[in-house]
């Protein structure tokens, strides 16, 4: 009897050791991070888009479909700011990363799928719902794949935040043409742009990064005159020119990618 209990408890011994060990390990990591703290300035810009898509959802279900897709626009210009403004200072962390992926799929996932369907594909009835989750899917996804692959010289898939455009554009043009409640075939129109724009998510097509830009570098001065006047354009009709722009630039990868099969099929 003496023998069958000492193998007993020495078992017990080690797994206890091994949890205690596990213990040890894992609280100084979460220890370390308390006293270290986390960098204000990124962080705090992330929580205002993260806001903003709150806010979003929140009006989108009071039934004022403008006003959402104005706060995802506002979502989209804070996620440009965050990363860059943390780079420029020396404050990048994986906490950051990490905060503004999730921050990423609330405003621009989650949002554009609730806007979307409160606003038209409500419509549809059972497909509408439909795709507004696949929309939302694809939306976690391709921030997943981000996460574990990363990114640097180029998108693999259309970003999160250009998709909403997509989504949030169209919207906010209808509204200016005056369409509170599109009708059926408007909605069925939607719903085929709004699965479009799921799919280029979680495609493996190229689109180009922003992060290329250096805004540091010295540019002609006729570049500045050509800003200034796209600025002017953009003020005649802003959501008309912002919605040409995020479907061209959603269009871009896959017009690329058969753009270099063409030329790799013609050349000798």
């Amino acid at each position: 009897m003496e023998h069958d209990d000492k193998p007993t408890l020495q078992v017990v011994g080690d797994e206890q050791g091994d949890a205690e060990s596990s213990k040890a390990t894992a609280e100084p990591s979460q220890r370390g991070l308390g006293r270290r703290g986390v960098y204000l300035l990124p962080n705090l810009i992330t929580t205002g888009s993260l806001f903003a898509g709150f806010y979003a959802i929140i009006t989108s279900m009071n039934g004022q479909p403008l006003t959402a897709c104005l706060a995802i626009f506002l979502a989209m210009l804070l996620d440009g700011a965050d990363g860059r403004i943390a780079r420029m200072t020396g404050t990048q962390s994986a906490f950051g990363a990490q905060y503004d992926s999730l921050s990423d799929l609330v405003a621009f996932g989650v949002a554009p799928a609730l806007v979307a369907f409160s606003w038209g594909l409500s419509a549809l009835g059972q497909l509408g719902w439909v795709a507004a989750f696949a929309y939302m899917a694809c939306a976690a996804l391709r921030l997943a794949r981000f996460n574990v692959d990363g990114e640097e010289g180029s998108f693999t898939g259309l970003a999160s935040p250009a998709a909403a455009g997509v989504i949030v554009f169209s919207i906010w043009v209808a509204l200016e043409q005056g369409i509170a409640q599109p009708p059926i075939f408007v909605a069925l129109i939607f719903a085929v742009l709004t699965i479009a724009a799921a799919l280029l998510m979680v495609s493996n097509y190229e689109y180009f990064s922003p992060k290329k830009i250096n805004f540091r570098e010295r540019i002609p001065f006729v570049t500045l005159v050509l800003i200034a006047m796209g600025f002017a354009i953009a003020m005649i009709d802003p959501p008309m020119i912002m919605m040409g722009i995020a479907l061209v630039y959603a269009a871009s990868g896959p017009t690329k990618s058969i753009w270099q099969k063409l030329r790799g099929t013609s050349s000798p």
